[in-house]
């Protein structure tokens, strides 16, 4: 006997657009996308979904389940996904153990392992993309721990929709929209007991911070902050754009490193200056500075007084004539700082 199709309610309505939009084309070909399933209501909503609108769009769905190992009956729990996918008609189902480090804390740890497993699923699969079950919640979330963290414009911006392998078909979701999902199919998610552990800077900031500034402010926080992530990361990506053209006009290959032109830095704004500074160092040496770093380079061009060279881990910045030059070197001892960064 066949199962009895969910009513279409505006919860499942709303994902399955989320859903067909995002899915790749399949341009002749029956591609693979995989979705990535813990088995709670953000993911098992997307499955789901996914499940549905795959076949239409000519694409097979699968999935992968990653179990961190970090809780009793992990394993357990990871099966139990599996099922689940399996039942709603995915595949393959793929399951991945992963052993997850101590760097970063927890959460990063976490993290990295996990789409490390993701990644190589993937790899192995030929998946085209992988669906992950971020929502609007989770968006809002992250744009206020980057800016509780003081962590610039790119924090701020959120996750994007499409980052390479990966896309999010749920940010413009909310956290209440998938749960009712699972209702309304007759799914039963699994809760996680980590999401309500205080223990995780997330979780407080999911269960008390968001919440307060809702009754202090008013409704509509979680929106406004997703707005606001949208905004910036268009104006940080139209800066990137301008950067990358000025750099390919200013940089010159200096004798192991690269050089750019002092007049030219001095005459863009604070904005482009710090970035043609972070782009010559990312794309020459492969190093990411940091906002002090970058901040200690630019005194080179705007407070210019006869100072030395400024060492950075792993390369060397100083200003020779009209050039600023990079180039490689082994940085400052271990627990030293560039002169004037606190």
């Amino acid at each position: 006997m066949q199962p009895t199709r969910p009513r279409l309610t505006p919860s499942i309505a709303d994902i399955r657009r989320a859903v067909r939009s995002a899915l790749p084309a399949a341009n002749g070909t029956s591609g693979l996308v995989l979705v990535a399933l813990s088995g709670g209501p953000d993911s098992l909503a997307l499955a789901a979904a996914t499940a549905f609108e795959a076949p239409r769009a000519g694409v097979r769905a699968g999935a992968v389940i990653v179990d961190h190992g970090l809780q009793n009956g992990s394993a357990d729990v990871a099966a139990a996904a599996a099922s689940r996918a399996a039942a709603l008609g995915l595949d393959p189902v793929i399951v991945r153990a992963v052993a997850v480090g101590t760097e970063g804390g927890p959460e990063s740890a976490a993290r990295t392992a996990r789409y490390a497993a993701l990644s190589e699923a993937a790899a192995d699969t030929g998946a085209l993309t992988v669906l992950l079950g971020h929502t609007l919640d989770d968006q809002a979330e992250t744009v206020l721990l980057g800016l509780a963290r003081g962590s610039g414009a790119t924090s701020l911006q959120g996750m994007a929709a499409v980052t390479g392998l990966y896309s999010r078909p749920l940010l413009g979701i909310r956290r209440s929209q998938t749960e009712q999902f699972c209702i309304d199919s007759g799914l039963e998610p699994w809760t996680d007991p980590q999401n309500a552990d205080p223990a995780f800077t997330r979780v407080r900031v999911r269960t008390s911070v968001l919440p307060m500034l809702e009754r202090e402010l008013g409704p509509g926080i979680a929106e406004a902050l997703v707005r606001t992530a949208d905004q910036l990361r268009e104006d940080s990506d139209a800066l990137d754009h301008f950067a990358e053209e000025i750099a390919e006009e200013l940089a010159d290959i200096a004798e192991a490193g690269i050089s750019l032109p002092v007049r030219a830095l001095e005459a863009n704004p604070a904005a482009l200056r710090q970035r043609l500074i972070r782009l010559a160092v990312l794309s020459e040496f492969h190093v990411n500075l940091s906002r002090a770093h970058t901040l200690e380079v630019a005194r080179l061009v705007t407070d210019w007084h006869g100072q030395g060279a400024v060492d950075l881990p792993g390369v060397r910045v100083e200003r020779r004539g009209a050039l600023l030059v990079f180039s490689a070197s082994r940085g400052p001892e271990r627990g030293t700082e560039p002169h004037g960064i606190q």
